[in-house]
């Protein structure tokens, strides 16, 4: 597929360190919740290059007239430039791919399980599927450090309100080195974590997202919770 240019609308803070950019979506573009491009940028000292790029989640959901994308801001190269992009500038996606899309058997609950900025592809399935009014049950079991550090938090709390098929478990690791208030769970995402709060739910299919060791670490808890990998489904994260 071509690569299509896009231009930013603006880009704004959602977490201590990590930066949310919003572009104007493409007439015709299309993608499925869940899935990811790659985001081509011009580089200002090698204009005549073929970009740099990098592999995003779609954050924003397909109902919606723009294309968000969310990242950590680390000292990189490509990080240095998409920060200083002001609004109006132009880049390019290229895509959509990617599998880590809600399955299609609505009897099936989905349990979404996410650390940090792996919150990305799960933003976009819940939008949609609240807009929607999907009739399955959706679980996100959320970790972050401290709730400064939890992207789309606030908007996640929302949701949960407002759509009843869907329910957050979010928990906070490391609340003694946060300045916020945080009335909810404060133990690991592990499998006593993981148990307790799937317990009402029928043979559900696992969603993974997250940095690598955190993926392979939560389909081994899985595994032995007995969870068959058939009903886990994860793909290398697109985000930092």
């Amino acid at each position: 597929m071509a690569n299509q240019q896009i231009r930013l609308k603006h880009s704004d803070a959602v977490a201590d360190g990590t930066m949310a950019f919003h572009f104007h979506k493409p007439a015709g573009f299309t993608f499925k919740p869940g899935q990811a491009v790659d985001l081509v940028l011009t580089d200002p000292a090698n204009p005549q290059d073929e970009g740099l790029r990098h592999a995003f989640s779609i954050v924003s959901a397909p109902f919606e007239d723009e294309l968000v994308f969310a990242t950590r801001m680390r000292d990189s190269a490509y990080k240095r430039i998409l920060r200083a992009l002001p609004a109006g500038a132009t880049a390019a996606v290229d895509g959509p791919f990617g599998s880590l899309t809600l399955h299609k058997d609505r009897a099936r609950p989905a349990v979404f399980i996410a650390g940090g900025i792996g919150i990305t592809p799960f933003m976009s399935i819940v939008r949609q599927a609240a807009r929607d009014r999907l009739p399955q049950q959706l679980l996100l079991l959320y970790s972050n450090r401290r709730p400064e550090d939890a992207a789309f938090l606030d908007e996640l709390q929302t949701l949960e309100k407002q759509y009843d098929n869907f329910h957050l478990a979010a928990t906070m690791t490391e609340m003694d080195k946060s300045n916020r208030q945080w009335q909810g769970e404060t133990a690991l995402l592990d499998a006593t974590f993981i148990q307790r709060a799937c317990l009402a739910l029928t043979a559900p299919i696992y969603y993974l997202a997250g940095p690598p060791g955190m993926v392979t670490a939560m389909r081994q808890t899985l595994n032995g919770l007995g969870v068959d990998d058939d009903d886990i489904r994860s793909e290398d994260f697109y985000g930092y």
